[in-house]
């Protein structure tokens, strides 16, 4: 079952409907029941998290609003065990904050915090990618370019979800053929805690980004660090203009 067949599941037309603007910081979200098919996964804690963690990048869940547990598994139709799994998982990482005997929440994000997040990742994957570039990792390109495609179709569809994970998953492959898992790790979850895609929810250019990424990949693949270095700076600022919703000659 792919993500974007998962995430309809959890009904977030509904979740949207009821977190409106005015919804008082710290009150608890109320969901209307409803029948859903049961999420058929064999890590049902790793669905869930991708799950949540997608909707929350792609600012569906709203920040301040407490998300009750119970009613996540109902609308998954799993028990609450693995979507508390994976609330504390996401919890270890930053991007929800647990409510003792009442759910979890999502923090709010300062522009300094958005700023931090994109200073530490400009030092991290802009000196990888220029060594990636500089050994070109062949037997990669291929899968490499399969996740590009992925992400364009996410975004010719409309996919905000789709094409979240999919970046996400293109991003992490490329920095772990420099060979510092360490290094993955830390990006991810940087890139989890940034939030970075909430602004394209609302202004929808991702044809835009996602010409970035095959430029990124064809620089690396023709062996031009210095291309590469000026895409991936582009990329990663690109980014952060989204987030804070500044706009270029009528464009994201």
């Amino acid at each position: 079952m792919k993500l974007q067949d998962e995430v309809a599941l959890l009904g977030f037309d509904r979740l949207q409907s009821s977190a409106r603007p005015g919804l008082a910081r710290g009150s608890q979200l109320r969901l209307e029941p409803a029948s859903f098919e049961s999420v058929l996964t064999s890590s049902l804690r790793e669905q869930v998290r991708r799950i949540i963690r997608g909707r929350i990048i792609a600012g569906d869940i709203v920040p301040g609003a407490i998300y009750s547990i119970p009613q996540f598994a109902a609308l998954l139709g799993v028990s609450a065990t693995p979507v508390r799994e994976a609330v504390l998982d996401l919890g270890n990482q930053d991007l929800v904050e647990v409510v003792r005997n009442r759910g979890f929440r999502v923090p709010d994000l300062t522009e300094r915090d958005i700023d931090e997040v994109v200073q530490l990742r400009l030092m991290l994957e802009v000196p990888a990618v220029i060594a990636i570039a500089k050994d070109p990792p062949t037997h990669q390109l291929a899968d490499l370019r399969r996740m590009t495609g992925a992400i364009t179709a996410s975004a010719q569809a409309g996919d905000l979800v789709g094409f979240v994970e999919n970046d996400r998953d293109f991003h992490l492959a490329l920095l772990s053929c420099f060979g510092n898992q360490r290094l993955v790790a830390v990006v991810g979850r940087l890139r989890d805690q940034s939030r970075l895609y909430r602004g394209l929810a609302d202004t929808g250019p991702l044809m835009d980004f996602t010409r970035e990424h095959d430029e990124l990949l064809d620089a690396v693949e023709r062996a031009d660090p210095g291309a590469a270095e000026k895409v991936i700076t582009r990329h990663l600022k690109h980014a952060r203009d989204i987030w804070a919703g500044r706009q270029e000659d009528g464009k994201i």
